[in-house]
């Protein structure tokens, strides 16, 4: 049997914590050495006990993208056949957050009705992350932001699980 294989994009500025992230969800891995990425990276990870019947599978195909690509990312070849993305930004960084609205917004009209989720990282760094004031994109969305920490690893599997649940319930 063949396991369906989807494409899920890492987007954000440059240091927000895209690269740890995907580390931490694929190889439990983190590292303070940081290395900006250059393009894309890609990771591949299978994750299983998915679906209605917690019984599915689903490669997920993560490509860390560069942040310097911004908007135009929406306009590169990177962006082609996404199912999904995770909009992330750095809890330490207020301007990252701002630019998570417009990353959102030029995801859904690229892709329109495909996936996409606020993930609000290095919430290690701050006292009470819950309790921190959001861009109005980010605190009037549909589904709340998700805070997460690469270092200590909190909410990594749950947002990556999240994503690859909503790509599969899509293609159903």
């Amino acid at each position: 049997m063949t396991m369906l294989s989807k494409k899920l994009m890492l987007l954000g500025e440059i240091g927000v914590g895209k690269t740890s992230l995907v580390r931490r969800f694929v190889m439990n891995d983190f590292t303070t050495d940081y290395r900006p990425t250059m393009g894309v990276d890609i990771y591949r990870y299978q994750v299983h006990g998915i679906g209605l019947d917690a019984k599915q599978s689903l490669e997920l195909v993560i490509w860390d993208i560069d942040g310097n690509f911004g908007q135009n990312i929406f306009r590169h070849v990177y962006s082609k056949g996404a199912s999904g993305a995770l909009i992330i930004g750095d809890l330490t960084r207020y301007p990252t957050l701002q630019h998570m609205s417009n990353l959102a917004q030029g995801f859904e009209e690229t892709m329109p009705g495909r996936f996409h989720a606020y993930v609000l990282n290095k919430s290690d760094l701050c006292d009470h992350p819950a309790r921190m004031p959001l861009p109005p994109g980010i605190a009037e969305a549909t589904t709340p932001p998700t805070f997460t920490s690469a270092l200590n690893g909190e909410n990594v599997t749950a947002v990556f699980r999240t994503a690859a649940n909503a790509i599969l319930r899509r293609e159903a």
